[in-house]
């Protein structure tokens, strides 16, 4: 799963996916702002079938937190 997520967070977010590390923050390290985290969020839930309220898109602030999200929710 995490290197699925990895292709769709470098797709949208315009970044190498050797730069999508469980550690690394949307913000912060991907230069990702709100409509590029819609975008990402938008994709995961396509992908693996879940909804992301936007009060959780707020607390996912990594690659590992989107990861760990949907690894619960699936």
């Amino acid at each position: 799963m995490l290197e699925k997520l990895q292709e769709i967070v470098a797709d949208k977010l315009g970044v190498d996916a050797s730069e999508v590390v469980e550690t690394a923050r949307f913000k912060e390290d991907l230069d990702a702002d709100s409509l590029d985290l819609f975008e990402v969020v938008m994709a995961l839930e396509d992908e693996f079938g879940v909804s992301i309220s936007n009060e959780d898109v707020e607390g996912i602030k990594t690659v590992g937190d989107a990861v760990q999200y949907i690894t619960e929710r699936q």
